[in-house]
C-alpha cells in the first residue's frame, strides 16, 4: 500500500472504472485524503498495483507502484542496449528494492519508491533531479558544479538521440522489477540473468535476520572422496525463503566430453526447486561454437549440456538466449527449448481471460508477433521443419551428442572461435594472473 495512509478500508469492490479507493491519512497535513488502487498487468511481466493519492485539503499529490505477488525465488538483472528512439518506449516497473543504472557512465539512481514508467522517464529523471540543484552548487562547489554538469551534457545527448549506443541495467534482489522485451531483439541488446539471493540479500528483504546462520554446520565436503554417479546430500540454506534445505550432487562423466557435476537443491519449507550443472577443468585458449542441424524428431532426443557461460542461438527460429539466463542444464534438445519457451511463457502473464491475455497494455501487433514466435517454438520442439540451433561457450564447456558412433556426426559442425574484449571482461579472463602470482602474493 501507498505510504501516505495509515487506515482506512479497501472497497469491497472496485468502481465502474476498475480503481478501489481507501480514505487515507495525509502525510503532509495529517487530514484526511484519498488513495485510489488500480490493479494493471503488466506484459510479459506481472500484475502491480498503480497507487495515487490525493489530498483536497493541502494539495499533496503522491503516486507509487506496488508487486501485487510475492517476492521472487531469485533476483533478477536486466541489461538493455538503446540503439535508437524507439528503445526509450520500452517500459520499465522499479521496485523499491530496484537499483537503475546508466553503464556508461557509471551512474546510478537512488532507491525510491517503485515506477512504472519507460526508459526515457526514467533517463530523464535523473537529468532533472541533477539539473535542479546546479545553480546552489555553483555558488557553493564549483568542482562539484563542473563534474555534474559533464554527466547532464552526456545525459542530454542520450536523450536527443545523439549519444547511440549506449546500456543501461536494471538489478532487483526482490526479482520484482522488469525492462519489456521485444521478439526483435538480437545479439546482446536485451538480457535477463536470474541469481541466488546471498543471506545479507534475505537479510534486507526480512526474509531471514542477523542472528540466522548463513550455512548450517555440517554441510561441507571437506575430505570425501567423491565417486562417480554416487548421490551426496549437502545441508544449506535456501536462497528464496533462507530456510534449511538439501542439495543434492552427482559427479558423473559424460562420453567423448567431461567429467560434470549435477546439483539439485529442494526446500521443504517453501517448495523452491532448481538444478544446474558445473563443468570443471582448465580455461581454453579459445571459444567453441557448436551447431547441430534439426532434420528428425530423434534429434530431438540428444542429450545437450549448455553451460552457464553458454549463449543459445537460431536464426531459423528467431531466438537468442543470453548466457546465464537459464544456468547450467543437462537435458535434451527438446527438453531446452522446452525450457526456453516456458521461461518466456511464464514472463507474460495470463489471467486466463482471452481478450486480457498478455497483459493490458500489450498492442495487437506486438501480441501477433509473440503469437508467431511461440508458434514456431512450438513446431520447432516437435521437430515439424528442419532447423539449426547454435551453443555459443566462450569457455568451451558445452556439448551436444553424436549420433554415429565412431567419426563426425554431419548434422553437427564445430569451430573454435577467438573470445571478443566483451566476453573476456564478463569472464574475468582479463584480470586473471596465470604466471608470476607467487612473487606478487610475496609483495
Amino acid at each position: 500500500m501507498a505510504e501516505n495512509h495509515s487506515a482506512g478500508v479497501l472497497h469491497a469492490d472496485p468502481n465502474e472504472t476498475g480503481v478501489y479507493e481507501i480514505e487515507s491519512l495525509c502525510m503532509n497535513c495529517r487530514d484526511n485524503g484519498m488513495t485510489r488502487i488500480l490493479p494493471i498487468k503488466i506484459p510479459f511481466f506481472k500484475e502491480i498495483l498503480l497507487e495515487s493519492f490525493t489530498c483536497d485539503h493541502c494539495g499533496w499529490r503522491n503516486n507509487t507502484v506496488k508487486s501485487a505477488g510475492q517476492i521472487q525465488e531469485k533476483g533478477s538483472k536486466f541489461t538493455f542496449k538503446l540503439e535508437d528512439t524507439k528503445d526509450f518506449q520500452r517500459q520499465v516497473v522499479r521496485s523499491d528494492t530496484g537499483v537503475f543504472r546508466v553503464e556508461d557512465l557509471d551512474l546510478e539512481m537512488p532507491s525510491a519508491p517503485g515506477q512504472f514508467t519507460n526508459l526515457e522517464s526514467m533517463i530523464s529523471k535523473i537529468q532533472t533531479d541533477l539539473a535542479y540543484d546546479q545553480p546552489a552548487r555553483k555558488e557553493a562547489n564549483p568542482d562539484l558544479y563542473t563534474a555534474l554538469d559533464g554527466i547532464i551534457q552526456k545525459l542530454t545527448a542520450m536523450l536527443d538521440g545523439t549519444a547511440f549506443p549506449f546500456t543501461v541495467s536494471l538489478d532487483d534482489i526482490s526479482g520484482n522489477s522488469f525492462i519489456e522485451p521485444s521478439p526483435s531483439d538480437k545479439d546482446s541488446k536485451y538480457s535477463r540473468h536470474d541469481y541466488l539471493r546471498s543471506h545479507a540479500q534475505n537479510v534486507q528483504l526480512g526474509l531471514a535476520t542477523e542472528d540466522d546462520q548463513a550455512s548450517p554446520d555440517g554441510g561441507g565436503m571437506e575430505g570425501v572422496d567423491i565417486v562417480d554417479d554416487e548421490v551426496y546430500e549437502l545441508h544449506a540454506e535456501c536462497p528464496a525463503c533462507s530456510k534449511p534445505c538439501t542439495v543434492n550432487m552427482k559427479k558423473t562423466n559424460i562420453p567423448h566430453f567431461k567429467e560434470v557435476i549435477i546439483i539439485a537443491t529442494v526446500c521443504d519449507h517453501c517448495g523452491y526447486r532448481t538444478s544446474d550443472v558445473k563443468t570443471g577443468g582448465e580455461i581454453p585458449e579459445k571459444g567453441k561454437r557448436i551447431t547441430l542441424a534439426i532434420k528428425t524428431l530423434e534429434d530431438m532426443s540428444r542429450d545437450i549440456l549448455k553451460s552457464e557461460s553458454c549463449a543459445l542461438r537460431s536464426l531459423d527460429l528467431g531466438l537468442e538466449v543470453q548466457p546465464g539466463t537459464l544456468g547450467g542444464r543437462f537435458t535434451t534438445v527438446e527438453g531446452l527449448l522446452t525450457q526456453v519457451r516456458d521461461q518466456l511463457r511464464g514472463q507474460i502473464f495470463d489471467v486466463g481471460n482471452e481478450d486480457l491475455a498478455g497483459g493490458d497494455s500489450m498492442t495487437s501487433d506486438t501480441k501477433t508477433r509473440w503469437d508467431k514466435f511461440f508458434d514456431t517454438l512450438d513446431r520447432a520442439i516437435k521437430a515439424e521443419f528442419p532447423y539449426s540451433i547454435t551453443l555459443e561457450d566462450p569457455l568451451a564447456n558445452s556439448f551436444v551428442q553424436k549420433n554415429v558412433d565412431d567419426g563426425d556426426d554431419p548434422q553437427i559442425t564445430t569451430e573454435e572461435y577467438e573470445r571478443s574484449e566483451e566476453e573476456m571482461d564478463d569472464l574475468g579472463l582479463n584480470e586473471m594472473k596465470t604466471e608470476g602470482y607467487e612473487e606478487s602474493n610475496d609483495d
